[in-house]
């Protein structure tokens, strides 16, 4: 008897194939997995990359937002991922987050928290660190600018209040919201949170640009000050 050997890709039957499935049949008809598997490109000696996309993706539990959180060094750490593979899911993750946040950017009038925290879950909701944005609002309560205050790691970020009132003014903004994430799910506000949103509050009273609320948002959902009458 001849020794066993693993097929490749290529000797498949067709409808196996991401790529050809793809093709022949559009995109909707691949699993997670096999639109991975496209990502990866090849697999090694041992397995194929349909089966290397099969391993990562039972690691992070069949969850595409668990595996948006993994980074370049995670990714290494599966046999047969080196760093144009893992750079390469990374992208993908990315082109995705901002894909689901140009569509939000389409109605960016704000009529509550929930707007909010589908304005940025997109871009914060699932990251590994911590975030702290600011929206800059005009009188119809439009978004008419964003950006992100700082990076920090798990335990926390740093805010200087005097630049984002320098910024509000420079965009005209006539009001402010700010968000943060939680990486660990967590949506009880801690007392850092309670110290910025009361520093960011009476800037804004000073300058009358006032605050309209401050969020925590995570993967799974949102706490809002205002909602809980904390501003």
């Amino acid at each position: 008897m001849e020794p066993y050997q693993r097929k490749n890709i290529k000797d498949w039957a067709l409808e196996d194939r991401p790529r050809e499935k793809l093709l022949y049949r559009g995109i909707g008809s691949l699993t997670d997995v096999e639109l991975i598997a496209i990502l990866i490109g090849s697999g090694s000696n041992d397995e194929s990359a349909v089966e290397l996309s099969r391993r990562i993706m039972k690691n992070v539990k069949n969850n595409l937002n668990e595996l948006g959180k993994m980074n370049v060094e995670n990714l290494k750490t599966f046999k047969g991922i080196g760093d144009a593979k893992a750079i390469s899911i990374i992208a993908a993750m990315e082109l995705g987050r901002r894909r689901n946040h140009a569509s939000a950017l389409e109605m960016n009038k704000i009529t509550g928290s929930n707007d909010v925290a589908n304005f940025l879950r997109p871009l914060i909701g699932d990251l590994p660190h911590e975030e702290f944005w600011a929206l800059f609002m005009n009188r119809q309560n439009k978004v008419i600018d964003k950006h992100c205050l700082s990076q920090g790691g798990i335990t926390g970020t740093v805010i200087d209040v005097r630049l984002v009132l320098k910024m509000a003014i420079e965009k005209h903004a006539t009001s402010l919201i700010f968000a943060h994430n939680h990486p660990s799910g967590n949506l009880e506000a801690s007392e850092a949170d309670r110290k910025i949103t009361r520093q960011l509050k009476e800037a804004g009273i000073i300058l009358d640009i006032p605050l309209l609320d401050h969020l925590i948002i995570t993967q799974g959902g949102y706490f809002s000050f205002a909602d809980e009458g904390l501003l």
